[in-house]
């Protein structure tokens, strides 16, 4: 028994000593980054962007690869279920992660327990636009005529958390409107654009060209602080809306179990590729700020965000598909 415990005992040293090799050696194959949505999609461009400079600053070979479908959730539920060794990361979205653990009881993951947080990519705030020839030229303005109208008040939406954002907003004014539904957040913009829906509260990307092409004249932006890409349109703070401070993000993360040494060697690499001056300035011309919580603080935030879209859709009696 004692030579049967001493081998036992031996292999076990060499399995360790194996795994720690492992994981001083990190990355010694290519990283799988997975994105849960198509190539050309916002997310898919803020990884692209930043795994460049971390090849180049780090000599590790970094693969994006898209996994497209049920608004990013096959891609989040992909990676929870992967070996956590850290090679396999999630390029994960407030979507599929916060907002999708507020709205759907049954999601087969959950952003902190089935992950590890590593740094946030960028994050951006939600642009409110209403049709440029509408009489209202405030958030104000807004409430008070679909209060007067309320037949005429709708919003569009292309997803859970413009839904969220919008019905926050009533929620804290009291206006009614009506949600109708698009495929796209493109969609929703060129919907107010003609006049048939009185406003949409979405990502800047489709929204702040028209609103800079005179298409659509955009309100505020949620949040407390205003987007450099609008410098002249007010935060929801600014005009007594603290509370509608919906923030979209981007961010990495790894299977729950990675080694700890592997999670501190991708953390500071991809940091240094987030602090480039080229990838800060690519970011920011996509009316996102760069960078954000690292590590705990980032799993913090998540936690707190679905805290808060957990009370909205409570509030609002809000019911999403699974």
């Amino acid at each position: 028994m004692t030579g049967i415990r001493a081998c036992l005992a031996a292999l076990g040293m060499a399995i360790a000593a194996t795994a720690a090799q492992a994981q001083s050696d990190f990355p010694n194959r290519p990283i799988r980054f997975v994105v849960g949505f198509a190539a050309g999609g916002g997310n898919d461009i803020f990884a692209r962007l930043v795994l460049q400079k971390y090849q180049e600053l780090t000599g590790a070979v970094a693969v994006v690869e898209n996994k497209p479908g049920a608004g990013g959730r096959i891609a989040a539920e992909f990676v929870a279920r992967s070996n956590p060794d850290g090679y396999v990361v999630l390029v994960g979205a407030t979507g599929q992660m916060s907002i999708a653990a507020a709205i759907y009881p049954k999601l087969p993951y959950h952003p902190t327990r089935s992950f590890i947080p590593l740094n946030m990519i960028a994050s951006f705030p939600l642009v409110l636009v209403v049709p440029a020839g509408h009489p209202a030229k405030s958030v104000q303005d807004l409430v008070a005529w679909a209060k007067a109208n309320p037949e005429k008040a709708n919003y569009g939406t292309s997803s859970p958390a413009f839904t969220i954002a919008s019905e926050l907003l009533k929620l804290k004014t009291g206006m009614p409107a009506v949600a109708i539904p698009f495929k796209s957040s493109n969609e929703s913009n060129l919907c107010v654009v003609s006049g048939q829906c009185l406003f949409t509260i979405s990502d800047g990307p489709p929204a702040i060209p028209l609103v800079k092409g005179g298409k659509s004249r955009a309100l505020a932006v949620t949040g407390s602080e205003r987007s450099p890409e609008l410098p002249d349109v007010p935060s929801m703070a600014e005009v007594g809306l603290p509370d509608v401070d919906e923030q979209l993000w981007s961010g990495f993360f790894v299977p729950a179990g990675t080694p700890a040494p592997v999670v501190a060697k991708l953390q500071d690499g991809l940091a240094k590729a987030l602090a480039d001056p080229s990838v800060q300035a690519g970011l920011r011309k996509m009316a996102v700020k760069p960078g954000g919580p690292v590590g705990g603080d980032f799993a913090r935030r998540i936690e707190a965000d679905i805290a808060k879209f957990e009370g909205v859709v409570k509030a609002a009696n809000l019911s999403f598909p699974q």
